[in-house]
């Protein structure tokens, strides 16, 4: 996979399909020219990483060829929707850095509207109040060798279906006891054209209409109806609404007049995103059963959650760009998504220094009781990021796996004997070790070369060795909890296995937490939501709900390398 970013400025990126689609219906004057696509979410659940592709699709056309999205809910099932979904969709859309035009829409908002229409198509014949059970109609539908058989209550006159439709409306009769038919073709090869439902009886309280209907319109007649109303010129999709697109368009016609903006359905692949889950139901019930700490839990490939984890707009915007637009269902490694946001926090992200295992190093010939500042960069990557002062004493903390008392071939950090230098300060070699009752060291005693610091100009300070490592100045550190966070599965593809339970293949290890971290004092009052990386160990974010000012919980976001790409090839 290329993941070169770098573009230059002359070169035009080809189209991808929907874009030629566009384009071929502006240079033929369709729809007056205009661009007018929607994101319509059901709020039933919290948006993930696949609705953030078909955000970035939606609303990038139509910045694209200067039209416009509107936000629609498609609120027509009162009994799985809830405000709390409504508001978290609008934050997520907002964070990713959308807007909207103008107010948020509803499906719920053309209620009387799409009513007024199945009335008219009663009365012409095109639509029919069926009393049987969800289950006889299905088993009347046929299969896709056999035709269906025609309902016995398809022949009852307009007048009569009209009284009936008017009392499912009026609450007359109890839920799933009749349900409104389109009469189409119960013959037809698309199964979806075997007499459709279109209304079924509901007796729930709606977030934003309460008890007013008792009848609510099914998806297939109110999205495309909507769509219309709207004045949608695009109506993209994902691939599995294929087979929807004659239903999408017959309802169309039976409502269409000349001269109006006419929707146009169009189909792309949804994104599959390996070692995750991308079904609302199964994400639901990894909350419901308390599998995850909510649907901001930092494993979800919810929004919410990828923003809890410190993941930012600009590396989902990107990973969305790189995945491209298909016509044909694959799965896209998460490493793609790794990669993206190392990529866009390696530029912006500031480095400090955090010893996630801390052990003590003393400096015995460093004066006892003296603190000096020395100089570290804020950001490699970024000259104008500056510079910054950090304490250093005679007692330090380094990570412990940065010591081995018996090391092998090859292992250049510090060992008995052996020099490494402290990042923009000296050069130290271990003399000893000092081990606890359990056998478990607890201090390193060190000297350092009192003339090697960094930045100096001294010889010494030119002097080479093996490695640098990281460390705080243990007077100085400041205590903080720190999660490590990994993939939430360890399969590649969970919920691939007829056999087998997705939850089988949680991953035991997606989440270690440390409370003994030192981090350096410059950034002890960190504000939440704030992205860092820890020099050595990986990029991190400040816990948007749970980290205070002098009690910081870090996020971990990812390592500085793909840890589960190496692992595979062993």
């Amino acid at each position: 996979m290329n993941t070169n970013t770098e573009q230059p400025s002359s070169e035009k990126k080809s189209l991808n399909f929907i874009e030629q689609i566009v384009e071929e219906d502006l240079r033929n004057g369709k729809n007056n020219g205009e661009v007018v696509t929607r994101f319509p979410p059901e709020p039933n659940g919290y948006l993930h990483i696949g609705h953030a592709k078909s955000i970035c699709l939606n609303f990038g056309l139509a910045q694209k060829y200067n039209g416009r999205t509107n936000l629609r809910f498609d609120d027509t099932n009162p009994e799985k929707e809830d405000v709390e979904y409504v508001n978290s969709i609008m934050e997520d859309i907002r964070w990713l850095g959308f807007q909207w035009h103008g107010e948020p829409l509803y499906a719920s908002d053309y209620f009387e509207q799409l009513y007024q229409w199945a009335e008219q198509m009663i009365k012409d014949g095109k639509a029919y109040v069926d009393d049987q059970s969800a289950e006889e109609i299905s088993r009347q539908r046929g299969t896709v060798t056999t035709p269906g058989i025609e309902s016995p209550f398809r022949k009852r006159t307009p007048e009569e279906n009209l009284d009936l439709f008017r009392r499912m409306r009026n609450g007359e009769f109890e839920a799933g006891s009749r349900v409104l038919r389109a009469r189409i073709d119960m013959a037809s090869p698309n199964m979806l054209l075997r007499d459709p439902i279109m209304y079924r009886i509901i007796h729930a309280e709606h977030h934003r209409t309460g008890d007013k209907w008792c009848i609510y319109p099914m998806y297939d007649w109110a999205h495309g109806e909507s769509d219309y109303i709207e004045g949608i010129t695009h109506s993209i999709c994902t691939l599995e609404f294929d087979i929807h697109r004659p239903l999408y368009e017959w309802f169309l016609e039976q409502v269409y007049e000349e001269g109006r903006k006419k929707p146009q359905q169009i189909e792309f692949a949804r994104l599959n995103l390996s070692y995750t889950v991308m079904s609302k139901r199964k994400l639901l019930e990894l909350v419901k059963d308390n599998h995850v700490n909510g649907w901001d839990d930092p494993r979800m490939p919810t929004i919410t959650g990828m923003r809890r984890r410190g993941y930012t707009p600009a590396s989902i915007r990107r990973f969305a760009e790189m995945v491209g637009v298909a016509k044909r269902d694959n799965v896209i490694d998460y490493g793609l998504l790794e990669f993206c946001v190392r990529e866009d926090l390696n530029k912006t992200a500031p480095r400090i220094m955090a010893v996630l295992d801390p052990v003590k190093v003393i400096i015995t010939n460093y004066p006892e009781g003296k603190t000096e500042y020395v100089t570290t960069e804020n950001n490699p990557e970024d000259d104008s990021a500056g510079t910054r002062q950090m304490p250093f004493s005679r007692e330090l903390y380094i990570e412990r796996g940065d010591f081995m008392e018996n090391p092998p071939k090859k292992f250049f950090r510090l060992s008995i004997g052996n020099e490494v230098r402290l990042k923009s300060a000296y050069i130290i070699k271990a003399e000893k070790i000092v081990k606890d009752s359990n056998g478990e060291i607890i201090e390193i005693h060190c000297t350092y070369d009192t003339d090697s610091r960094s930045g100096s100009g001294t010889e010494a300070s030119q002097r080479k060795v093996k490695s640098t490592i990281h460390w705080v100045s243990a007077p100085h550190a400041i205590d903080a909890e720190v999660r490590l966070y990994d993939r939430l599965f360890s399969d590649p593809a969970p919920d691939s296995h007829e056999d087998r339970d997705f939850k089988e293949f949680m991953n035991p290890d997606s989440l270690k937490i440390i409370n003994n971290c030192k981090i350096e004092p410059a950034y002890s009052n960190l504000k939440p939501e704030t992205h860092v990386q820890f020099q050595r160990m990986g990029y991190f974010v400040t816990d948007r709900y749970d980290s205070k000012e002098n009690s910081l919980v870090f996020n971990r976001i990812v390592s500085l390398r793909d840890e589960w790409e190496k692992l595979s090839r062993q």
